[in-house]
């Protein structure tokens, strides 16, 4: 081997060592919505949907490929946890749809629950049914409109529902008129006596400060549940906090139903804390204050 080839080859093996292993990723969707840019792809044995290219923390919906019913993400388990709150949900609202994980995973747990869902994007709806199995019926309506508009139009209607789930997000993170105090009183004017309360937020946000004191402003102590530096989820019931012994019971009384998405309470039940880990200080975020453009960065 002359010299030449001699470094040619060398050159090649230390970008091999130098260079990260890129997974390899396959586009099946895309589009330009009203809203926001979709992106469906395929990865690693998932299939993902994003309104991002740039940001991990814009992925919406990830399914495995083997196993699409599996829960792929933390937050999905921690929403489900809501059930050990309330356990019997006779009507449901979740607003914000993605791929729809959480109403098709709810849809087969309890097929007698009205399951609305509430998605700002028709083109959302269309990827959802299209490329992630998720299907409406008889019992799981969704609603194109933005999520506050519906609810103001339900409390007025006088609508009840005994499990509410808040999982709207936009490509940067959840939208502003969607944090405020005022928002959340018209949610909890939405639960019924017993109903429940589930929040999708990030504990990496600059938001988490003001996210948790306006939570509480409005609904008192809360269970805050969290998953290493990004992930956490707010669950709060109506008439209180449930004791350790109760949360337990309707832990065990679900392990079957939920053990088919992956997880359990042994996952599940270690992450229910109603311990402050936030600046109690912070600045409620209120219509006239709800500055997400400013502290929503996630790192």
């Amino acid at each position: 081997m002359n010299h030449g080839r001699k470094i040619k080859v060398l050159l090649a093996l230390l970008a091999s060592i130098m260079t990260p292993s890129i997974a390899i990723t396959q586009v099946i969707h895309n589009e330009k919505s009203l809203y926001r840019n979709i992106l469906v792809y395929e990865e690693e044995g998932q299939r993902c949907l994003s309104f991002s290219r740039k940001n991990e923390n814009a992925r919406q919906t990830c399914q495995l490929l083997s196993n699409p019913h599996e829960f792929v993400f933390s937050y999905t388990r921690m929403m489900m946890g809501a059930l050990y709150l309330n356990p019997h949900p006779r009507n449901i609202l979740i607003v914000g749809l993605g791929g729809g994980v959480l109403p098709t995973a709810l849809a087969k747990i309890y097929p007698d629950t009205a399951i609305d869902v509430v998605e700002i994007d028709p083109a959302v709806v269309k990827v959802a049914q299209e490329f992630f199995g998720f299907q409406p019926s008889g019992k799981v309506q969704v609603f194109e409109e933005d999520g506050r508009v519906f609810i103001k139009r339900a409390v007025r209607a006088g609508q009840r529902y005994d499990l509410i789930m808040l999982d709207a997000f936009d490509h940067e993170y959840i939208p502003e008129h969607l944090l405020t105090r005022e928002f959340l009183q018209e949610v909890k004017a939405l639960l019924t006596t017993d109903g429940v309360l589930a929040a999708n937020t990030f504990s990496s946000s600059r938001l988490y400060d003001h996210e948790s004191v306006t939570y509480t402003e409005v609904f008192g102590d809360f269970y805050n549940l969290r998953v290493k530096l990004k992930n956490r989820v707010i669950l709060k019931k109506q008439d209180g906090l449930l004791t350790k012994e109760a949360i337990e019971h309707n832990a065990s009384q679900l392990e079957d139903r939920l053990k088919p998405l992956g997880f359990g309470r042994e996952w599940l039940l270690p992450l229910f804390s109603t311990k402050p880990d936030w600046n109690t200080k912070a600045r409620i975020l209120t219509d006239q204050y709800s500055p997400s453009n400013l502290l929503n960065a996630l790192f």
